[in-house]
């Protein structure tokens, strides 16, 4: 537990120092599983509709994470009803299995480029839900309990 306490300290020191940031939040996954109907949901409000922005999904993962890529479903609804759907796959490991993404230790965090350069269109409160969308070759199910993910996020960033 102290080594979360850091990590959490650590990442919020170096997200205090980011200009550009505008918006950052993430959801524990109890130990470190991440269960396929457990859809993470952040709300935000956004009231510049001039202003270009970078959204990424954050993605925390240990060792215990079995697969080299994650896939994922976002589906960003706005403040009119407008729902955008994306599927996405991400590369969590390099071919020789060494984790990609920063951290010391067993964490390792990955921001993934989600929306690039978007305006948001509409003024008042948008919701992002992210979900896992993994699955074993010849199983349409899909795996119901994920392991290795820890936390998943979303940070806003203007550009500049």
């Amino acid at each position: 537990m102290p080594k979360r306490i850091f990590f959490s300290i650590s990442i919020l020191l170096i997200l205090a120092c980011n200009d550009k940031l505008t918006h950052s939040e993430f959801q524990a996954n109890p130990g470190g599983i991440w269960s396929k109907s457990d859809a993470k949901e952040f709300s935000f409000t956004e009231n510049d509709t001039i202003s270009a922005n970078d959204i990424f999904i954050s993605i925390r993962n240990d060792e215990s994470f079995p697969y080299s890529n994650l896939f994922l479903i976002a589906d960003l609804k706005y403040p009119n009803g407008d729902i955008q759907r994306d599927t996405m796959e991400y590369e969590m490991a390099m071919p020789d299995g060494k984790w990609l993404g920063k951290g010391y230790g067993s964490i390792k965090e990955n921001k993934l480029w989600y929306k690039e350069n978007i305006i948001f269109p509409v003024k008042g409160v948008y919701t992002l839900q992210i979900s896992h969308a993994m699955r074993k070759n010849g199983n349409a199910d899909g795996i119901m309990e994920l392991e290795g993910i820890t936390d998943v996020g979303f940070l806003i960033e203007k550009r500049k």
